[in-house]
């Protein structure tokens, strides 16, 4: 056996076995063996700032040990205890570091004010990855002439990773200079690339606009359906700045890493959006997404007491309290926590500020823990409040959602009339038009207009698995076999893990007399299937397709 793999397996032996007492290691005495394998143990339970200071101790002990070096800055950062990280890179030269404690030292020198010092470490060579490709954007926020801002824009290459970014960055220096109209484009291309961040990037426009003197844009800027913009809009026509602007350089590198990391989380690459997101909030602390997307990540690290904790520190009346409320139930949910999480949620609809969002909120984890008949009251309170002009999500989706859970709860003729109000609100929705004539074809009701709207939904998303399944099912339920086993197939292909689509294809091709391949179908659909879906399943492996054990 390999000796880091073995000392990974006594890591675990340790955390189970030992005294915690006994386990107790003297960090003015480390032992080389036993230290490593407490900080190892430290570090794959989520406790990373243990995990630095054993690390730490280590390498001070073993000075010409640059790989647990390496990790006692990255576990300090991890564990967001930036004042020992930059304490542990100060021993260091900044070219011998590894990339997010460069980062850290580029964000330490912005924020004191250092640009030209910051822009140095990001233009270092060697040392693994570089990070020359951050350097423009720090370079564009130091400069005082507008001209030679943009120039340093200019010099980002089309094929970087942080191209996308240049629009905004672009309109933030422009409106910073008072150029408002040069401005207006570079503002609609941002928003439109923006995606998840582009409430954020409404709020750091509309500040850069009341800042510039236009006060006009700066509200049309916060007219939207989302919550998170209602503070700043109040404080508009208050006439006062709507505040969360960016307006230095170490605020742009840090929405410049926020960014980022929200691209790398979403392309699961390690731990680095983790850390960019701690070194985003030493740059700029009151950044207001910046609580909320690192309780996500602490959350996604199986670090829920952190991601609580900072989760709850957003106040109430805060521009992102609402999606930190979001975060910390679906934390709590993700945990199986699930009484904790039902308990906040309704301790959100009786705050006396209660939206559209809270009761939205309480609906999802109600559903969660199978009470759908109080999840679609819930859900219905949400309609209510858009319906009387209320910040929230779509109407559509509350709809949908609100027919759902009274499908489920036995109340078709009103979950009917909640999915027909979608449908109205969304006509070229695939998803509210294959549950809507999903339903249908379940109940033998309308069958020709069920079918045509799954098989519209598929037009509209011919790659949706769950789609392909329903349309398969609809023209087996309507007696073309052959024709829905073709397409039960090409769901199955896409879908390998999905229960419901292998059922359907087994019933299908059992029906037709291919029983051997009906087993196989079964057998896969048996791999993921749980409770009565599994001993439905189990029946027909044994005795074969019937009325009784059918799918429904």
């Amino acid at each position: 056996m390999a000796p880091i793999t073995r000392i990974c397996s006594l890591a675990g032996v340790l955390l189970c076995c030992a005294d915690p007492a006994s386990a107790r290691i003297d960090l003015a005495r480390p032992s080389g063996p036993t230290t490593f394998v407490g900080a190892r143990a430290a570090e794959l339970t989520g406790d990373p700032r243990r995990a630095a200071l054993l690390y730490a101790a280590l390498a001070a002990s073993e000075p010409g040990n640059q790989l647990v070096a390496d990790r006692a800055i990255s576990q300090a950062i991890a564990a967001g205890d930036l004042k020992l990280a930059l304490q542990l890179t100060g021993r260091r030269s900044p070219a011998s570091l590894p990339v997010d404690a460069r980062l850290l030292l580029a964000a330490d020198r912005l924020k004191n004010g250092k640009e030209r010092d910051a822009v140095a470490i990001l233009r270092l060579r060697g040392g693994g990855a570089e990070l020359n490709f951050l350097a423009p954007f720090v370079e564009a926020w130091s400069e005082r002439r507008i001209r030679a801002a943009l120039d340093r824009l200019n010099s980002v290459p089309p094929a970087s990773a942080t191209a996308a970014y240049v629009p905004e960055h672009r309109a933030l220096l422009l409106l910073r200079a008072r150029r408002i109209a040069e401005a207006e484009p570079f503002v609609t291309q941002a928003l439109q690339v923006g995606g998840g961040r582009e409430t954020r990037l409404r709020l750091a426009f509309a500040d850069a606009y009341y800042r510039a003197g236009d006060r006009a844009r700066a509200a049309r800027m916060l007219v939207a359906r989302d919550v998170a913009l209602d503070p700043a809009r109040r404080q508009v026509v208050a006439g006062s700045a709507p505040g969360a602007g960016v307006t230095t350089p170490a605020e742009a590198f840090a929405e410049l890493l926020t960014a980022l990391a929200i691209d790398l989380q979403r392309a699961e690459i390690g731990g680095l959006p983790l850390a960019a997101m701690q070194v985003a909030r030493h740059a700029a602390p009151r950044t207001p997404t910046t609580p909320v997307l690192l309780g996500i990540l602490l959350t996604e690290a199986d670090r829920l007491d952190d991601a609580l904790v900072l989760l709850r520190s957003v106040e109430e009346g805060a521009p992102f309290a609402a999606q930190a409320r979001d975060a910390e139930v679906r934390a709590l949910t993700r945990a199986a926590r699930l009484e904790e999480a039902l308990a906040r949620a309704r301790a959100f609809v009786a705050s006396g500020t209660a939206n559209a969002n809270d009761w939205s909120r309480l609906g999802d984890v109600l559903d969660e823990m199978g009470r759908s008949g109080e999840a679609a009251d819930a859900f219905g309170r949400a309609v209510a409040l858009v319906e009387a002009g209320g910040s929230g999500p779509e109407l559509w989706q509350l709809h949908l959602l609100r027919g759902a859970m009274l499908e489920e709860s036995d109340r078709w003729p009103q979950a009917k009339i909640s999915l027909e109000a979608a449908r109205r609100l969304a006509p070229r929705n695939a998803m509210v038009l294959n549950y809507l004539g999903y339903a249908q074809l379940e109940r033998g009701e309308n069958l020709d207009g069920a079918e045509a709207l799954i098989a519209e939904a598929h037009r509209l998303a011919p790659d949706d698995a769950s789609i392909t399944d329903s349309l398969g099912w609809a023209q087996f339920k309507r007696g073309r076999q052959q024709e829905a086993i073709a397409t039960l197939q090409r769901a199955a292909a896409a879908d390998p893990s999905e229960t419901e689509i292998h059922e359907h294809l087994g019933d299908a091709l059992y029906t037709v007399g291919r029983k051997f391949e009906a087993r196989h179908a079964w057998q896969a659909a048996l791999l993921t299937a749980e409770d009565d879906v599994k001993a439905r399943i189990e029946g027909k492996l044994g005795a074969g397709l019937s009325a009784a054990n059918a799918a429904p």
